[in-house]
């Protein structure tokens, strides 16, 4: 089967966030005076025109899906400034016609009115930083909202005619019961949005939370809160397509389905990754950008900006596939695991029979598809495919 290229998506990094929440390991940094948030943007189109050239053949022609402003907190810069970014994107590669484009946000940090001139801009999708509808919660967790502002953001970006919503939510949170986690989600499900990201607090290396460990659930805990919450999305109509993804028909979100069946995408912005399949020189590349926005900024060339660009190993990819192709409900076609990494099928045929023999993977050879079993141990799955 051919190595064909995969969709194109297009990812952009705000760096900046009023205040950097204890369990977070993204690259965001809390205010100290006003950001160049212009010249921030200038950099950004600069950003991309250089990829491009690097790129060349690899990507000319291939239309951008879908765009997601992630951060940091993406609402921070004006609906001008993401005109500005918009229209110079459109200027230097096609968007596909019916492009989704995402922008991230914090309820405390929106200005009622706003979102009109978002979507005037060329945004179509809003994706909300809720976590919690449990003031409580939301303390302990350092965010700057309460569950009041909270909906009143959501409801005043409907108002203002957002049609495609994500709130995010997560359960484990400090002390949080079954009924807890469960009345989280009743409150977002009242907002009737048409998507919902629900994923469990973790304790990720370098942050605050790490660090000093606030009491969370236990993992049976956790375990029975996901059940539960997931059994009640189900009934609200919410179907669970990713293991943190829940969406009304046809609203999954485009640009993370391109992450996880192994799509393309370029990086733009300090810290951002990209990957780029060059299926005529039998490379798949991945780039990173330097992580500092101070740095970003006063890179002088393309090369300062790059923090890493390599090569993805045959050896390697096999379980970056999986690592993203697992985690969807339903799994890939089995063909895209050539069209996608440019290896035979038959590279991992031994390792799929033992993952089936385990009862991890579905029988079915036309998909590569997780069990009820192998969702439970994906990371067993998961680990199975390296090298």
């Amino acid at each position: 089967m051919p190595w064909l290229a995969p969709p194109l998506a297009l990812y952009v990094h705000m760096p900046w966030c009023v205040k950097k929440c204890p369990y977070c390991d993204f690259n965001s940094h809390g205010l100290r005076g006003e950001p160049p948030y212009a010249a921030y943007v200038d950099a950004l189109l600069a950003d991309l025109e250089a990829d491009l050239a690097d790129f060349g053949s690899a990507i000319a022609g291939r239309p951008i899906t879908s765009v997601f402003f992630g951060g940091g907190t993406p609402s921070l810069f004006s609906p001008d400034l993401i005109a500005r970014f918009l229209d110079g994107a459109r200027a230097r590669l096609p968007f596909a016609e019916h492009c989704e484009t995402t922008l991230e946000t914090n309820p405390g940090t929106v200005e009622h009115g706003r979102f009109d001139g978002y979507l005037a801009a060329g945004v179509n999708r809003i994706s909300f930083g809720i976590q919690s509808f449990d003031d409580d919660k939301l303390r302990r967790l350092g965010r700057i909202h309460s569950a009041a502002e909270a909906e009143a953001a959501v409801k005043t970006a409907q108002d203002a005619g957002v049609a495609n919503i994500n709130l995010d939510l997560m359960y484990a949170l400090p002390e949080q019961s079954i009924a807890g986690a469960l009345a989280d989600v009743e409150r977002a499900l009242a907002l009737q949005p048409t998507h919902i990201s629900h994923y469990q607090l973790t304790l990720e290396p370098n942050t605050a939370f790490a660090a000093h460990p606030p009491p969370l659930p236990d993992d049976d805990a956790a375990w029975s809160m996901q059940e539960a919450c997931e059994a009640r999305l189900a009934e609200a109509g919410y179907a669970q397509y990713e293991i943190s993804a829940y969406a009304r028909p046809d609203r999954r979100c485009e640009h993370n389905l391109n992450y996880w069946r192994f799509g393309d995408y370029l990086g733009i912005g300090a810290g951002a990754h990209g990957k780029i399949t060059d299926a005529a020189a039998g490379k798949l590349w991945r780039r990173w950008k330097t992580r500092h926005p101070n740095t970003y900024l006063q890179a002088v060339s393309q090369a300062d900006r790059i923090g890493g660009h390599a090569a993805v190993a045959e050896g390697e990819r096999p379980f970056e596939f999986m690592l993203n192709a697992l985690r969807l409900i339903d799994g890939v076609p089995a063909g895209y695991f050539s069209e996608r990494t440019g290896l035979p099928q038959a590279q991992i045929a031994d390792r799929l029979a033992a993952a089936r023999r385990q009862g991890w993977l579905e029988s079915d050879p036309a998909r590569l598809a997780t069990t009820a079993l192998g969702q439970r141990f994906l990371n067993d799955v998961i680990a199975s495919f390296l090298d």
